[in-house]
């Protein structure tokens, strides 16, 4: 696979270094085609192996790979939490609406659209039990 392949993989992936020109590692400016600063799971992989095998210490292995101090504790939090899954990068938060279940988002399409916001809210109190912010209701309507 060419370099230019191999990024364009990683950019349909969303796997690209922020900020490749700061990766000054020795690996990474060797020539070896193998190692690409462009690569943001191998940059991060390489970082932590520099500290926790090589002895290199954290803010040394950081910089020489383009990340802060506190970045190298974050990605080192997510490998130790998920291994290699850790590498790769997530939504942070929430995943969604964590009350809008598939019932109460149908309650609310099939409620007709002259029905009152507030309304809504008390409905979904009522035959839920759950209590919802009128705007989770305003944003639902919206989609």
């Amino acid at each position: 696979m060419s370099q230019e392949q191999r990024l364009e993989t990683l950019q349909a992936s969303g796997l690209v270094h922020p900020r490749p020109e700061a990766v000054n590692a020795e690996l990474f400016c060797s020539g070896n085609p193998f190692f690409f600063s462009m690569d943001k799971v191998q940059v991060k992989y390489e970082m932590l192996r520099r500290h926790f095998v090589d002895g290199v210490p954290v803010a040394g292995a950081a910089v020489s790979h383009g990340y802060s101090r506190g970045g190298f504790y974050v990605v080192a939090g997510s490998f130790a939490e998920r291994g290699m899954a850790g590498l790769l990068d997530e939504r942070r938060g929430r995943k969604g609406p964590v009350k809008l279940t598939e019932e109460v988002v149908a309650f609310v399409r099939g409620s007709p659209r002259s029905s009152s916001v507030p309304a809504l809210v008390e409905a979904i109190s009522e035959q839920f039990g759950i209590s919802v912010h009128r705007r989770t209701v305003e944003r639902l309507r919206q989609r």
